[in-house]
């Protein structure tokens, strides 16, 4: 018997040691809902409705609530537009449908509180893109911004007052999703890597960022994964030499 405790025991280290890295610390990694909220968002976002269907389900299951799921689809399109926020939204529904004919009542959740606030919607959004990136937002305009301002009004305006001050998503939340948009997409290298650090400076942690990654190859491919990681790699090591 204690010869045959010591085999299971050696069994379940050398499992252990040759898991990847994300996966032996999975308590350290996403949780199975933040988990499904990037399958979702990715999955939107590269409008493969079909996988979406089934990752809508596993959602409710592990506990999202619809409100939630909702908020998520409307967030994204944000940054992979309406039409296919519309067709995740639509999908929903669907689902949605099929669920209750099947007899599931799901969990709605809070609708969205209505934003009632004082102040421009302009200063609104340009105090929380600064809470956000933990940046001064009082420098002159740059770059696309100083070339185009009027999408800096958009950004400030509608993006961080209209979205970001809803208050079904926290902050952590509105970058997952957002972060599972930009590494769907490919080719917003800067976008994502200006999302990855305010996910840090929001609450998610090197850890989930990585397991983040690993949730992106599964749903998404590898390619696309690969592409996320070295940008992730460039932002843990510049905190790292801060």
């Amino acid at each position: 018997m204690k010869l045959f405790k010591q085999s299971i025991l050696s069994l379940i280290i050398l499992i252990s040691s040759t898991m990847p890295e994300t996966y032996a610390q999975s308590n350290e990694g996403l949780s199975v809902q933040q988990q499904n909220t990037v399958k979702i968002s990715a999955l939107t976002a590269v409008g493969d409705l079909t996988n979406l269907k089934t990752s809508l389900n596993e959602g409710l299951d592990a506990g999202l609530t619809v409100s939630e799921i909702k908020e998520s689809l409307v967030h994204l399109y944000a940054y992979c537009g309406f039409p296919r926020s519309i067709r995740g939204l639509q999908t929903f529904i669907e689902v949605l449908e099929e669920r209750k004919a099947r007899g599931i009542n799901d969990s709605r959740g809070n609708e969205a509180s209505a934003i009632v606030k004082d102040g421009s919607k302009y200063e609104r959004g340009k105090a929380i893109l600064g809470e956000l990136t933990k940046t001064k937002q009082d420098e002159p305009l740059t770059g696309y911004s100083a070339f185009a301002p009027v999408i800096d009004t958009f950004l400030k305006e509608h993006l961080f007052a209209d979205i970001f001050e809803r208050d079904v998503l926290n902050y952590a939340q509105r970058e997952l999703v957002t972060i599972s948009v930009l590494s769907s997409i490919g080719g917003v290298e800067p976008m994502l890597r200006g999302h990855l650090s305010i996910s840090l400076n929001v609450g998610l942690t090197p850890q989930q960022l990585t397991h983040f990654i690993t949730v992106i190859e599964s749903t998404v491919g590898k390619e696309k994964a690969n592409a996320a990681k070295t940008v992730l790699t460039e932002v843990l090591k510049g905190r790292q030499q801060k």
